[in-house]
């Protein structure tokens, strides 16, 4: 039957690039495979869908064309979410494609001048009325395993491809499409991170849940969204767990001043827990809170320190604040005055304020 037919030509594309290799490397064993394939195919007069069942790939060169759609806001309000998720889908694949062949090759790619190159080629595409593209797992890794590692693999892809559309259409619509089947099979294989499946019981929960759900996500979306997605979802987990690692540190001084050396990020997730750390009611006339092991990040903890001051005032005992940024001191509304200065000491960093904008 078809269906028995096209899992036997699968399966042999499959062998045949597995194990050509050993005979010879001078031939790319993916080429091979597609080659002998389809000569099976021809020869044997197989009943099998071919590329040109599919879609025409005949050609000629394209002509200059600028698109004409009128140049209003309206005009763009349309066109910018589709620009947006498509951009953002290349960009991400085209990172994630030179991650793997830097692991592969034991190289280091430039992702800004990836970037950039991606973005004029598709503007000078669509003058000619093509598609946008970007680098692809499946093609690199074959490009990869057939021994390509520098600029003249890709452009040479390139060329044959521009040669193969222009004079060589017939030939290419004759390869069954169960070569390219398995040809893509050995690419999926040899890109799985396999030890993906072991390493899920050892990594805290919450990663895991992450890695799933965006692999879930892609499947029913599209990559854009499930890298949104992924973010939103370990930025929470983040919040979450570090609302938790706040704590002081209590000493008491000869005079009598007591010290709180606070530990761990002060920022909207964990302000509830620092309010809860200090006993204005307990606590002697003078208190220093020390904040060289913490660091403020936003508003929420800014608004925190400024409440926790108002409490000392109202009961009239002295407060300090130490070790705490310029940036700190200009925010804090009504414990401004009681942040010391010590310059040699003070950190330096930002803290995420619409008021600083």
């Amino acid at each position: 039957s078809p269906l028995w037919t096209l899992v036997g030509l699968i399966a042999l594309t499959m062998v045949i690039i597995k194990y050509f290799p050993l005979i010879t490397r001078a031939i790319p064993s993916t080429l091979a495979a597609i080659l002998v394939v389809s000569a099976l195919v021809i020869g044997l007069d197989l009943d099998t869908r071919t590329v040109g069942d599919v879609a025409s790939i005949g050609g000629g060169f394209p002509s200059f064309h600028i698109p004409e759609v009128p140049l209003t806001l309206e005009t763009l309000w349309i066109i910018l979410p589709y620009a947006f998720i498509l951009a953002a889908i290349g960009l991400i694949e085209s990172l994630l494609t030179m991650t793997l062949i830097d692991e592969l090759t034991q190289t280091r790619g430039r992702g800004n001048k990836e970037c950039i190159g991606q973005g004029v080629a598709n503007t000078v595409t669509g003058m000619f009325g093509g598609m946008g593209g970007c680098a692809m797992i499946g093609q690199s890794m074959i490009n990869v395993n057939s021994g390509g590692r520098g600029r003249l693999s890709g452009i040479s892809a390139a060329l044959f491809l521009l040669l193969f559309i222009l004079a060589a259409s017939p030939l290419i619509e004759m390869i069954p499409l169960a070569a390219l089947v398995g040809v893509m099979f050995i690419v999926v294989i040899g890109t799985f991170e396999w030890s993906s499946f072991r390493i899920l019981k050892k990594i805290p929960k919450s990663d895991a849940f992450v890695l799933i759900l965006v692999s879930g996500v892609t499947v029913v979306t599209d990559l854009a969204i499930a890298v949104i997605v992924g973010v939103i979802v370990s930025a929470l987990v983040f919040a979450w767990k570090h609302a938790k690692n706040i704590a002081v540190v209590e000493k008491m001084t000869e005079k009598g001043t007591k010290i709180y050396e606070l530990n761990g990020p002060l920022f909207f997730s964990s302000v509830h827990n620092f309010g809860n750390l200090f006993t204005p009611e307990k606590d002697p006339d003078e208190v220093i809170i020390d904040f060289k092991n913490s660091r403020v990040y936003d508003h929420s903890a800014i608004e925190a320190i400024d409440s926790l001051a108002e409490r000392y005032l109202k009961l009239n005992k002295k407060l300090h604040l130490v070790h705490l940024t310029p940036e700190c001191k200009l925010l804090l509304s009504k414990a401004g005055d009681l942040v010391e200065v010590n310059v040699i000491e003070d950190p330096q960093y930002h803290i995420a304020d619409d008021k600083l904008a």
